[in-house]
């Protein structure tokens, strides 16, 4: 289904309100924001390294974002209402189930917008992990850009062994699009090398921004 005129507005008016929250608090700073599409389907590809992660990112983004969460936490009244007014997408568990999977290849095809961590969950350390089994094939049925992401930060500010988030600045750093007719050209390894090296390069920059100003 299309966004509603409501879900658009609602979105924005959100996106404003944890715009506001997230430089407050976490004074995030995002580069490169030029580097997403400004029109067509594509896969949005981050390191994960807290639950800020959606947050900040979306507010990169002049252009609304899809997401994906575990379906079990639409059972929890308020916040399923929240995931799925923001046009969340449910997976049957952390990584890519296959109902989260055709639903995202349609959203894509539909020309929007989606965020996809390919490790498939946050990591333990900070440091980005190995990417899930399966993610090379939905880049490629996808046909949509690639726009590698990195952020720095989260994971000092909202680490998973903690229930709640601490002050610390955070960085984003949104890298230069894989296109489609690129990720056509790679191999399945070629393609995850690639994609890991982009997404590296820019936590980098994204760390040294956050040196630069700490």
């Amino acid at each position: 289904m299309q966004r509603t005129w409501f879900k658009r507005v609602g979105y924005c008016v959100l996106q404003s309100l944890t715009r506001c929250l997230a430089i407050t608090a976490f004074q995030v700073r995002c580069w490169g924001r030029e580097n997403f599409p400004r029109t067509g389907g594509a896969l949005v590809c981050s390191n994960h390294q807290s639950f800020l992660d959606p947050v900040v990112i979306g507010n990169s983004s002049s252009r609304p974002i899809n997401y994906l969460a575990r379906k079990s936490l639409f059972q929890f009244g308020p916040l399923g209402w929240l995931l799925d007014f923001v046009n969340t997408i449910p997976v049957e568990r952390e990584g890519f189930g296959v109902g989260g999977i055709r639903e995202t290849l349609r959203r894509l095809k539909r020309g929007e917008m989606v965020l996809l961590f390919p490790e498939g969950t946050r990591c333990n350390d900070g440091h980005i992990q190995p990417f899930q089994q399966g993610f090379s094939a939905i880049a490629r049925r996808s046909r949509a850009a690639l726009v590698p992401v990195g952020v720095d930060g989260a994971y000092d500010a909202w680490p998973r062994s903690e229930r709640l988030p601490q002050f610390q600045q955070v960085r984003v750093v949104v890298g230069e699009p894989l296109s489609p007719e690129l990720v056509q050209s790679l191999d399945d390894e070629q393609l995850l090398e690639e994609l890991r090296r982009r997404i590296i390069d820019c936590i980098a920059q994204a760390r040294q921004q956050r040196d630069d100003y700490s």
